[in-house]
């Protein structure tokens, strides 16, 4: 098929200059993608669909606005667009109980910050790999220490009695640990996802 030569970049730009069939060629190509990304995040056919469709109403605004310059990432891009709108679906969503028409109703709808954990876990998730290149570039014993605390749950206690170190040692090395990598994310102007 012809479209399959045609970069992402073309198409948006086809479609900026009013070629309306070249955003249905991106729609056609990535839909897979971005449905099944939406879908791992919510686990309701639904709610995937409406956030499918609230992401292309976004693309399409922003392209007819003209303010898209992602140069040719086209893809990342919209995946960072429907992230983004899961997180906002959440944020309202878990607010309230939500009780379905079966009369049950999901226990984690009525958990307090439930919202906040699904919004951490995604957000964790996109940034998980960028961090875990990071922390590699820390000294050993503050590494430790937080891979411990961020990645295993750990408390200061636990650490502590793991490490043999004093609860303040595990402290100042995970303070330290955060410094550091501040360090190194503005050395080297690293964004994470908001």
């Amino acid at each position: 098929m012809q479209n399959e030569l045609v970069t992402d970049a073309t198409l948006v730009s086809n479609y900026i200059n009013g070629n309306e069939a070249a955003l249905e060629t991106l729609i056609i190509r990535h839909k897979q993608k971005i449905y099944s990304f939406i879908y791992s995040k919510v686990y309701d056919r639904d709610v995937a669909e409406d956030i499918f469709q609230d992401t292309f109403i976004k693309v399409i605004r922003t392209l007819k606005r003209g303010a898209y310059n992602e140069e040719g990432k086209f893809l990342p891009w919209v995946m960072r667009i429907s992230h983004n709108l899961v997180i906002d679906y959440f944020r309202k969503s878990n607010r309230m109980p939500k009780f379905d028409n079966s009369g049950e109703f999901s226990i984690f709808s009525v958990l307090s910050d439930s919202s906040l954990n699904a919004e951490k876990t995604i957000i964790k998730e996109q940034v998980e790999s960028d961090v875990r290149r990071l922390v590699e570039k820390l000294p050993e014993d503050q590494k430790e220490v937080l891979l411990m605390r961020i990645y295993n749950d750990m408390s200061f206690k636990e650490i502590s009695d793991k490490t043999g170190v004093s609860i303040n040692t595990a402290l100042g090395r995970m303070r330290y640990a955060l410094i550091n990598l501040r360090k190194i994310i503005d050395k080297h102007n690293i964004v994470l996802t908001n």
